[in-house]
């Protein structure tokens, strides 16, 4: 499985290494160095990288590369899955993951590295289970460790662990029990100057915030789930009554979990709940036109809050005189990048922004 992991941040600094078995000298992230310094940007860094006797298999969180070593054959996926988990038990932990976090904290770190893998394998992802096992942080806590001597660690074994729902403690009590689903889709599409949708996909995902007390068994329908695809589920989920009546009956965790994600494919009949249409011209020996109107499709009764347009220009483009009806814009000569931060949309109001494109002329 995982042989070892470097930490690494946006200066190439190698700041934070675990290893699970033999030492791997970090020379070995050389090879890492040389992929990215082919990338334009940060987030294109492959996640799996050849080397002549290991694999590196990367993934790019808060500005840091978590970089694990592989010996054996494994799936990358499944390292990759791990890797942010292990990014998320961080965020739980210090209510972020960045180089300064890290480093404040890195003895509950390398603990918590320690419980999460056991000799390279998955042990004990769940973070109810690690915070019985790895106290979080506090002040008074780290004043206390620091009169007494004592660390972080737990002296007694998590009462879950060898339980049947080991991803929830027994004895959990709210005095306002409350349960919160935030259901987030992540819409790719291609649209016509018409606005009419040539190809959508949607990639969703349900997080919960569930406070409640004692052992409770929740059930939570869909409208039509039968077009949802790629399903990925909790653990907590029962799947066999997912498969039989496609309804999701589980046992919540305590805190914030991600219950689903899914996906839908451009064959479903997916309505996108709002149209863009654009009329974009650029004339050689002339400047061009540039103009988009963004509104909410008919029907859907709502407003929709924090709307921003980001459109990539052509190389050509030297400048760019707008004029919004809505919100405001910026353009980043440089990156040649559009951004019209339109805010809040309401039924009533189509926003549109219009002008004319500077053009570099080539003779």
């Amino acid at each position: 499985m995982i042989h070892s992991l470097f930490i690494i941040n946006n200066s190439g600094d190698i700041f934070m290494e675990k290893h699970y078995k033999s030492v791997i000298h970090r020379n070995i992230c050389d090879y890492f160095f040389e992929a990215l310094a082919k990338c334009a940007k940060p987030e294109d860094i492959p996640a799996v990288i050849s080397t002549p006797h290991h694999k590196l298999i990367v993934i790019y969180r808060k500005k840091l590369f978590f970089v694990s070593v592989v010996v054996n054959e494994v799936s990358p996926l499944f390292v990759i899955e791990i890797l942010h988990r292990a990014v998320d038990i961080f965020e739980d932990y210090f209510n972020d993951c960045t180089e300064f976090t890290l480093k404040e904290n890195f003895v509950i770190v390398y603990e918590l590295l320690d419980e999460m893998l056991d000799n390279g394998f998955p042990l004990a992802t769940e973070s109810n289970i690690l915070k019985e096992l790895i106290k979080p942080p506090n002040i008074f806590r780290k004043v206390a460790n620091m009169v007494t001597g004592d660390s972080n660690l737990s002296s007694t074994l998590p009462t879950v662990q060898l339980s049947n729902i080991p991803w929830r403690r027994q004895g959990i009590k709210y005095t306002n029990n409350e349960a919160y689903f935030d259901c987030i889709e992540e819409i790719d599409a291609i649209i016509d100057k018409n606005g009419s949708t040539i190809m959508c996909e949607v990639q969703g995902y349900i997080d919960c915030c569930v406070k409640l007390s004692g052992m409770p068994d929740l059930t939570l329908c869909f409208t039509n789930p039968r077009l949802l695809d790629d399903v990925s589920f909790h653990p907590c989920v029962r799947f066999k009554r997912w498969e039989s009546e496609k309804i999701l009956s589980f046992v919540p965790p305590d805190g914030n979990f991600r219950l689903i994600s899914y996906h839908i494919e451009s064959l479903n009949s997916v309505s996108i709940p709002i149209y863009l249409k654009h009329n974009i011209q650029f004339k050689e020996g002339s400047n061009g036109r540039f103009e988009v109107t963004f509104g909410l499709r008919p029907g859907l009764g709502k407003s929709v809050e924090n709307v921003q347009l980001n459109a990539e220009m052509p190389k050509c483009v030297l400048n760019m005189s707008l004029t919004p009806t809505q919100g405001r814009y910026t353009f980043d000569a440089v990156k040649k990048t559009l951004v019209w931060e339109i805010g809040r949309i309401d039924p009533s109001k189509i926003p549109s922004i219009r002008g004319n494109v500077k053009i570099l002329y080539v003779f």
